[in-house]
């Protein structure tokens, strides 16, 4: 069996143009298939059409969370209750095309874990396209395993992967495309061109990018911990150029910007204790980070 998860967020005007899409190219593919539909909070009449579609059509199951989790946590939920053998992930807003899934499949029953989808060409804003190229290129920079660069949620998976996701990798905070990657398995890209929304307003507001980005650099990369003993050693070296420099001020007695040593008694204490005891509370402040890491 195939199950499709598709989390919603008030996309009233999308659910049934994706249902009639997916349904159709789910039975050409002849086995069976549930469609796992989580609303995730909407406040318009997401819900009401998805409780009319899964009473006209049996392989629609609705899961209703108690508020807006955010669409990580919708996926989450969905994947915690799929019972196929091979498992979709797509979004509910038409961006994911659903004629792409019989290649992930293709992908899958020819010996592959794992098919995602790879983005050849994005049709939002100038500025967005600029903010993931650059979110994905610094977090493979960064990043502790290596994440397809323009992979997103959109997948399919074998019953395999989702083991591993749902009981051995029990994040609070998920960021599915990484926990993807990490799992390992055989994975394979397909290339898509990601369509336009095709109704109602972006989900992902510029906070919400953010907030992914975030948790996507903190959950697969200990550089930011390591960040602040590289900063301490690269200050601490300047309390000792400094320091080196001042003995030579003084034993050469010359004037820098008219002002000779004994013009200010003290300077070379005061500039060169707190460049290394800033660089010493830094150092000690990554040696913390990095048994930090390790726990988390």
């Amino acid at each position: 069996m195939i199950s499709v998860v598709i989390p919603f967020y008030n996309e009233e005007d999308n659910i049934v143009p994706l249902h009639d899409r997916l349904t159709k190219i789910l039975q050409q593919i002849g086995s069976d298939f549930e469609i796992i539909c989580i609303d995730d909070g909407s406040s318009d009449r997401t819900f009401e059409i998805l409780t009319e579609l899964a009473d006209r059509d049996e392989h629609v199951c609705i899961i209703r969370l108690s508020r807006n989790f955010g669409h990580q946590a919708a996926i989450s939920a969905g994947l915690k209750h799929a019972g196929g053998e091979e498992i979709v992930i797509m979004d509910g807003d038409l961006q994911d095309p659903p004629e792409v899934v019989p290649q992930f499949l293709d992908n899958l029953r020819s010996g592959y874990d794992v098919a995602y989808a790879v983005r050849t060409k994005r049709k939002e804003g100038l500025w967005k396209r600029m903010a993931y190229a650059f979110f994905y290129k610094f977090l493979r920079l960064i990043s502790d395993i290596e994440i397809p660069i323009d992979s997103g949620d959109f997948c399919a998976m074998n019953r395999k992967v989702l083991d591993v996701l749902n009981l051995q990798l029990p994040e609070n905070i998920k960021f599915i495309r990484g926990l993807r990657a990490f799992a390992g398995f055989r994975q394979i890209g397909v290339e898509y061109e990601r369509d336009r929304r095709y109704a109602g307003v972006e989900k992902y507001t510029l906070k919400k990018l953010i907030k992914l980005a975030l948790n996507g650099i903190c959950d697969f990369s200990t550089f930011p911990l390591r960040l602040a003993t590289y900063v301490g050693f690269f200050i601490a070296s300047l309390s000792f150029i400094t320091g080196t420099f001042f003995i030579i001020h003084r034993i050469f007695d010359f004037k820098i910007f008219g002002y000779s040593p004994v013009d200010n008694p003290g300077l070379a204490t005061v500039v060169v204790g707190i460049y290394f005891l800033a660089g010493l509370i830094l150092i000690m402040l990554g040696i913390v980070g990095a048994y930090i890491g390790r726990i988390y």
